[in-house]
C-alpha cells in the first residue's frame, strides 16, 4: 500500500477494501492492515483481485473519489463511476487538447524530452559500467547529440518538427544500441529497428517488451480517467492506443531497453529462446516468453525514487504516476507536464 498524490495504491495482491465510518480500511485474511481517511483521497487503485466493499464504492461514486481495478500484472480491469463523473469534464479537456496542435505538442515534447533525456543516460550509464569493454568515443558522440537535442526540444512548437528531432535522437541512440550489448554478439546484434515482423532476435525482444510496456501505459491511462486512444504526439487512428504510445516514449529507454539489455547481458535469454519463420520472422519461443514475463514481473517489483515526487516507487507504478501527473496538467492543476527523467 503507497499513498501518492492523494491516490493510495494497493499493491499487495490479498488485500480487500471497505468502509468503516469516514475511513478506508485495508484488510487481510479479516484483519486490519492500514486505514485511510476517505476525504484525504482523490483516488484508489487497486491491483488486488480481493475487491472492495459495495459500501465503499458507493461512497467513492458518491463523493467523486476515482476508484479504479487492475490485475496484479497491471491489465485495467474496471472503473467505479457515479451519476456524474469528473472522468467526463477531463476526458473533454484531453479531447479539445488534442485538438489544439500547439497544446497536444506542449504535451509531447516533455514525453520527447524524456525519451532523449533517458536515452542519453542509459547510453551514459553503459559508458561508466562498462568504459573499458566498450566503444567510448562513439558511445560519447552519441550521448552528445542527444545532450545537444534536449533545448530545442524544450523549446518546440510544431508538432512535424518535434518528430523531426526526436527521429534525429533516435538514430543517435540506435546507432550506438549495438555497442551496448556485451554478450552473445553472434546472436544478439543490432543493425536497424525493424517490426511487423522482427527480423533478428534483438528486434524480437525489444518488440515483446514495447508491447508490454504498451499495455501497461494504456491500463494506467484508463485508471486515471484517460481515454488511451486519443494522443497527442500519435494522433488519431482507428484501433491504435495513441495516448499510450505517447506516454510510453519517455518510459521505453529505462523501463523496455535497459530490461533487454540486462537480459542478454546477463544471459537470462539465450540463442535458444528464438524461432526462425520461413518469411525471415524471428520470435520468441512459448517458453522464453513465459520467462520473460517473469523478469518482466519481477523487474516491476524494485524501487526507483521517482524523480518528481522524490519518493521510493515500484517500477511498476511508474507508468500510473505518470498518468496522474498528466491528468493533472489536464486539470490545471500543474503549469506543465513533469516526464519521468531517469538516472
Amino acid at each position: 500500500m503507497r499513498h501518492l498524490l492523494n491516490t493510495l495504491f494497493i499493491t499487495t495482491e490479498d488485500i480487500y477494501l471497505s468502509l468503516e465510518g469516514e475511513n478506508v480500511v485495508c484488510s487481510r485474511e479479516k484483519q486490519e492492515a492500514a486505514r485511510y481517511p476517505l476525504h484525504t483521497l482523490s483516488g484508489i487503485l487497486s491491483f488486488s483481485y480481493a475487491g472492495a466493499s459495495p459500501a465503499l464504492m458507493g461512497a467513492c461514486a458518491e463523493r467523486g473519489v476515482s476508484l479504479a481495478f487492475c490485475s496484479p500484472r497491471g491489465k485495467f480491469l474496471a472503473r467505479v463511476c457515479g451519476e456524474s463523473s469528473g472522468n467526463v469534464l477531463l476526458r473533454r479537456k484531453q479531447y479539445r487538447t488534442a485538438d489544439d496542435l500547439l497544446g497536444s505538442c506542449r504535451i509531447a515534447r516533455s514525453m520527447i524530452f524524456g525519451k532523449l533525456y533517458n536515452a542519453r543516460w542509459s547510453i551514459e550509464r553503459t559508458r561508466r559500467d562498462h568504459g573499458l569493454r566498450l566503444n567510448g568515443e562513439k558511445l560519447a558522440e552519441a550521448s552528445e547529440v542527444l545532450k545537444g537535442l534536449l533545448p530545442s526540444v524544450a523549446d518546440e512548437v510544431d508538432l512535424d518538427r518535434l518528430r523531426g528531432l526526436e527521429g534525429v535522437g533516435s538514430a543517435a541512440y540506435f546507432g550506438v544500441l549495438d555497442e551496448m550489448i556485451l554478450q552473445a554478439k553472434e546472436v544478439f546484434f543490432f543493425q536497424k529497428r525493424s517490426r511487423r515482423p522482427p527480423l533478428d532476435p534483438l528486434n524480437a525482444t525489444l518488440s515483446f517488451a514495447y508491447s508490454l510496456l504498451a499495455n501497461d501505459c494504456a491500463s494506467a491511462l484508463e485508471s486515471v480517467g484517460l481515454d488511451a486512444y486519443v494522443g497527442f504526439l500519435h494522433r488519431d487512428r482507428p484501433g491504435r492506443i495513441s495516448l499510450a504510445l505517447d506516454l510510453m516514449e519517455e518510459l521505453r529507454p529505462c523501463m523496455a531497453d535497459r530490461f533487454v539489455l540486462s537480459l542478454i547481458n546477463n544471459r537470462v535469454i539465450r540463442g535458444q529462446a528464438f524461432q526462425w519463420k520461413e518469411g525471415g520472422a524471428v520470435l520468441l519461443t512459448d517458453e522464453a516468453r513465459r520467462a520473460f514475463l517473469k523478469a518482466w514481473q519481477e523487474r516491476k517489483r524494485d524501487t526507483i525514487t521517482h524523480p518528481y515526487l522524490g519518493e521510493k516507487i515500484p517500477w511498476g507504478l511508474v507508468p500510473y504516476v505518470q498518468s496522474l501527473l498528466l491528468a493533472r496538467y489536464l486539470r490545471e492543476d500543474l503549469d506543465a507536464y513533469p516526464p519521468f527523467l531517469w538516472k
